[in-house]
């Protein structure tokens, strides 16, 4: 494998895009290591032992987060999402009277488009949303982790429960929340120019749409299976099968990934720089109902998929002109 390296002769600008890309990855790490620094450390205990309890009674994740203003409209996220660069198309204006639950796809390996658009300022979302309260949701277990939990709170990020998306969308009117549908199993099938998802057997997010009476919005990003490429052993291979498993116990998989590296184009952590386009769709109106059965929300779910077929059918020769197949619901 020929490595091509990126020494010399590269523009301030993109230097500073990989820089604050870098920090931005970089984060959790560092917040693990201060975490188990901080617990080893008898001089950090009076603040850090009532730190850690506070963390496993504080309700903050599932009832709507914090959100800090000015974080989120950093101009550090804007360096960040000109990397790529990120794009954020709005179809249709979403009224602030109704409550919506936003279907990312596809969850790629680490769903940066989901973060970058709707977690920060990065793309103007308030401007091309006017009046919704947007939050971002994530694993639970993420917000157990000591000081990175308070940047996931400050940028508005909120749980993924049952009881989260309850308390959000109980809120009043303008209050949603994006849920990245597909999870973990989707990103073992994240590789590029492929548009692979896990929609058939998720029907939580609809019950819970159908239940508030609040609008489904699918959400496709171009790019964000290309960021980074995947070894694929295929459905039958031992790490495919310890891949399941991690994801079985735990909520979340590994997927084994490469992209580029700081001083190289070829191999490291750091993902490909390549355009992510967010298509935000049309909203799928349903009919509120506390109690729906089977039949509802298989047919609500049959409409969210023709609208997520339609996104996708538009813009693929606009934003993916070099894949190698359309969008598949394999699960």
């Amino acid at each position: 494998m020929a490595f091509h390296f990126a020494f010399f002769n590269v523009p301030w600008e993109r230097r500073r895009q990989m820089a604050c890309l870098l920090f931005w990855a970089m984060l959790l790490p560092w917040c693990v290591s201060l975490a188990f620094g901080s617990l080893f450390n008898p001089l950090a205990w009076p603040l850090y032992i009532p730190y850690l309890v506070y963390i496993v009674f504080n309700r903050t994740p599932t009832q709507g987060s914090r959100g800090w203003s000015w974080l989120r409209k950093l101009k550090f996220w804007q360096y960040c999402a000109d990397y790529f660069p990120v794009k954020l198309v709005v179809e249709d204006t979403l009224d602030p009277a109704h409550n919506y639950v936003f279907g990312y796809h596809p969850h790629g390996i680490i769903s940066v488009g989901a973060f970058l658009n709707f977690a920060t300022e990065a793309t103007h979302i308030s401007k091309l949303l006017p009046g919704l309260n947007l939050r971002l949701l994530t694993l639970t277990i993420n917000f157990y982790i000591p000081f990175y939990r308070e940047f996931l709170l400050g940028m508005n990020v909120a749980s993924v429960s049952r009881n989260s998306i309850d308390y959000i969308l109980n809120s009043g009117p303008g209050q949603s929340c994006v849920i990245v549908v597909g999870g973990a199993s989707e990103s073992l099938y994240a590789k590029p120019g492929q548009a692979d998802l896990v929609l058939r057997k998720r029907l939580g997010f609809i019950k819970l749409a159908i239940k508030h009476g609040a609008k489904l919005v699918p959400c496709f990003t171009f790019g964000e299976n290309d960021i980074y490429d995947q070894v694929n052993p295929g459905s039958g291979a031992l790490l495919r099968s310890i891949q399941r498993k991690i994801q079985s116990y735990c909520g979340f998989t590994t997927p084994l990934f490469h992209g580029r590296g700081v001083f190289n184009y070829d191999l490291g952590l750091m993902p490909f720089r390549v355009p992510l386009v967010t298509v935000v769709g049309r909203p799928v109106s349903v009919r509120q109902n506390a109690n729906p059965t089977l039949e509802e929300i298989l047919q609500v779910q049959e409409r969210y998929m023709v609208e997520l077929q339609r996104i996708y059918t538009k813009y693929k020769d606009v934003y993916a002109k070099n894949r190698v197949s359309d969008l598949c619901f394999v699960e």
